[in-house]
């Protein structure tokens, strides 16, 4: 053979290596890299909203966890208590004479100040009514000192604070500049001071003059009966109807229109349920209004088409050999559903019903619309069943009454009440993932 035939049978080198990288190649990595970096950046952006979000409600709700105070040791004799019941205007005498003992203590540590009663009210509120209300508890404490721990103005708070301060403060009915420097020599005499405030969270919502005394407390109860209601009613009622659906519900046109009308309630704003739940719940079945009943049935229509969905996504993510073996073994179709496919679907349907109920914990317009407003709520039921049908509120309706008053002071309280219906949310999602974990099993 000569050398060009051998040359000729020679096959060409290759135009590519796995040693050497095209410019196509090149081109493929880069916009890789590019891809992984605009990935980085949303996540980067999003956490960077996220710190921000989390910052100012934690700046703006910490007010709302503490008070002002104004502590003085005050003692009722029976004359006194005999002559303020005897006036016409009881609580302004009331007031009259913890004013004179408040007096009397900035005299004793050697303070001397221009007060008078409008002042004084102007920095505490309207004191006589709580010293009447506790008097007529306690006769026992007539003649006796009592440590009073009286909650100072919305005002004076801020001023305590920094909310307010006396270049940007202007005269009004609510404080003075001159109420200031009563204030100062409260401080000083040690009289004032700054403590957690446990009625925030333990107690009902107030007057609209009164933003230090309103807590949230009741409508944490309202919602956790009405949690109570969502959880006992949506849960069998969502599991029972997916099981139908997914396990043994004929593939047909009425079936059809069931799923896509079930996937189109999942999408309707909440408000048409409360419009529903107002028409049905209490003008037609004449449910008690504002009650955490009603407020439970409405989220319930709410919630199903959430849990629904999760529950049939569960169910499907099964493996049909589960069910082929459970059948080969000679077990009923529902024997099959329910011994062997639903528990393994259980992590999910916990996890969507959780969700749900978070969800649905957050909802604030068909609770208005069924009259379950912050200022309904003015104390805790008197009994279990009491808790379902008395007048209540919920955390969210709360905290829209706070937001839509026009005292300053209510704007920390509707921060503060945002903390705490957090605290709730990230309680039951960890809730969530701990089920989730706990159940979940793998093949």
């Amino acid at each position: 053979m000569s050398d060009a035939t051998m040359e000729s049978t020679v096959p060409a080198a290759p135009k590519s290596s796995l040693h050497r990288t095209d410019a196509r190649t090149r081109k493929r990595h880069a916009a890789e890299k590019r891809f992984k970096a605009y990935g980085i950046g949303a996540i980067a952006i999003g956490l960077f909203f996220l710190v921000v979000l989390t910052v100012s409600i934690i700046r703006s709700g910490l007010p709302a966890f503490t008070q002002t105070v104004v502590s003085v040791e005050f003692t009722m004799t029976q004359e006194q208590f005999d002559a303020a019941e005897g006036q016409l205007f009881k609580t302004k005498a009331y007031s009259a004479a913890f004013n004179e003992a408040l007096v009397s203590t900035l005299r004793e540590k050697g303070l001397e100040v221009e007060t008078d009663a409008a002042a004084f009210e102007r920095i505490l509120g309207k004191t006589g009514g709580t010293l009447r209300e506790y008097y007529r508890a306690n006769p026992e404490a007539l003649g006796e000192e009592v440590d009073f721990e009286l909650s100072a103005s919305s005002r004076v708070d801020g001023y305590m604070n920094g909310r307010v301060t006396r270049d940007s403060m202007e005269d009004s009915r609510f404080l003075e500049a001159a109420d200031l420097d009563i204030v100062d020599a409260l401080i000083d005499a040690g009289i004032i001071k700054e403590t957690f405030n446990w009625n925030f969270i333990t107690g009902a919502d107030s007057g609209v003059d009164n933003p230090g005394g309103a807590g949230i407390g009741a409508a944490v109860v309202g919602s956790f009966f009405m949690m109570l209601v969502v959880l006992c009613l949506s849960l069998p009622i969502g599991v029972a109807a997916s099981i139908y659906l997914e396990e043994f519900a004929p593939q047909n046109k009425f079936t059809d229109l069931i799923e896509v009308n079930i996937s189109n309630l999942a999408a309707v704003p909440s408000i048409v349920f409360g419009i529903l739940g107002l028409a049905v719940f209490i003008q037609f079945m004449h449910l008690p209004q504002s009650a955490p009943l009603v407020g439970g049935l409405v989220l319930t229509l709410m919630t199903l088409p959430t849990i629904i969905i999760s529950t049939r996504a569960s169910l499907k993510a099964v493996p049909p050999s589960i069910r082929d073996a459970a059948l080969g073994l000679g077990a009923s179709r529902m024997q099959a559903v329910f011994h062997h496919v639903l528990p393994l679907a259980m992590p999910g349907i916990l996890t969507g019903t959780i969700i749900g109920l978070a969800q649905a914990l957050g909802e604030t317009a068909p609770l208005l619309l069924i009259g379950m407003v912050g200022f309904v709520a003015r104390g805790y039921p008197e009994g279990f069943i009491a808790g379902f049908t008395d007048p209540n509120s919920a955390m969210p309706a709360q905290i829209y009454t706070w937001a839509a008053r026009a005292d300053v002071g209510f704007y920390e309280k509707a921060w503060g009440g945002i903390i705490i219906l957090l605290i709730f949310l990230l309680t039951m999602n960890i809730l969530a993932v701990i089920l989730r974990r706990r159940f979940e099993r793998r093949w």
